[in-house]
């Protein structure tokens, strides 16, 4: 893991804005900015990753200082959750804006034959992976899947995990989308930082949303930072206590106690 400080970002850092929120540094960018820099950087970015951050991560963040260091050891941890956006604005960052993991991998998608960049998928079932391959290759015409792996639902071995380095290296991708869920992804893209050849970005539930496994919330929901009230109405037994342990203690941090 390289979030001793050992791996040495290829971008400068200083570049990116960032509104430390209990202790992350969460990017102060919007989907335009980070668009830009993405054309700008992405070979540079090779090896490193990005973290989606939301409540969720911001919260366990704030109780777990690895995984903090976890999210803050990446080129950037991007405001996925609105509220983080949202607190941003209020301590003076007038353009920070939502960058949805789902919403930027999709914009990447859009200009991808045109740049040329290719793109591995990492995660969840192998059915889902299939069903994305076809969704990709239908709305994005030209598009280059370098290849994709599901990895087992267990720890990887040593051998195992060298295996699958060589594969993706091999392949030589330009992004590297890594849909584990949190706290899964970003540890996972934390441990390979320097030893992968790509750029990683850990995008969650954007699997499922893009391969039409879930539905994702109407866009007036998402611009009102109500995406979360909508998966809760979806799955309620998995996500109720996650919303109330986080939401309420994410309210008195960042909101009440200004963290």
């Amino acid at each position: 893991m390289a979030v001793d400080g050992s791996y040495t970002h290829k971008v400068d850092k200083k570049e990116i804005p960032t509104c430390n929120i209990m202790g992350v540094n969460i990017a102060a960018v919007n989907m335009e900015w980070l668009l830009r820099f993405t054309d700008a950087h992405i070979k540079e970015l090779s090896g490193d990753y990005m973290c989606v951050s939301n409540v969720h991560t911001t919260v366990t963040s704030y109780e777990n200082s690895k995984y903090r260091a976890i999210q803050n050891g990446g080129i950037m941890s991007i405001p996925d959750g609105g509220p983080l956006a949202a607190v941003g604005q209020k301590r003076g960052y007038k353009n920070m804006d939502r960058t949805a993991g789902p919403s930027y991998l999709e914009e990447i998608l859009k200009i991808s034959a045109q740049k040329g960049w290719r793109h591995y998928l990492y995660g969840s079932t192998k059915e889902t992976l299939q069903a994305l391959r076809a969704v990709f290759e239908k709305d994005y015409p030209g598009i280059q899947i370098a290849g994709m792996y599901s990895p087992p639902f267990r720890p990887a071995t040593e051998e195992e995990d060298r295996e699958i380095v060589a594969r993706i290296n091999e392949a030589y991708p330009d992004f590297i989308w890594v849909g584990l869920g949190a706290p899964k992804q970003e540890i996972w893209m934390a441990d390979h930082q320097g030893n992968i050849h790509g750029f990683m970005v850990g995008v969650g539930a954007a699997f499922d949303y893009l391969a039409g496994n879930i539905k994702r919330a109407p866009e007036w929901m998402q611009k009102s930072n109500m995406e979360w009230f909508y998966r809760l109405l979806q799955d309620p037994g998995r996500l109720f206590y996650r919303y109330w342990h986080t939401n309420t203690k994410f309210i008195w941090h960042a909101l009440i106690r200004g963290r």
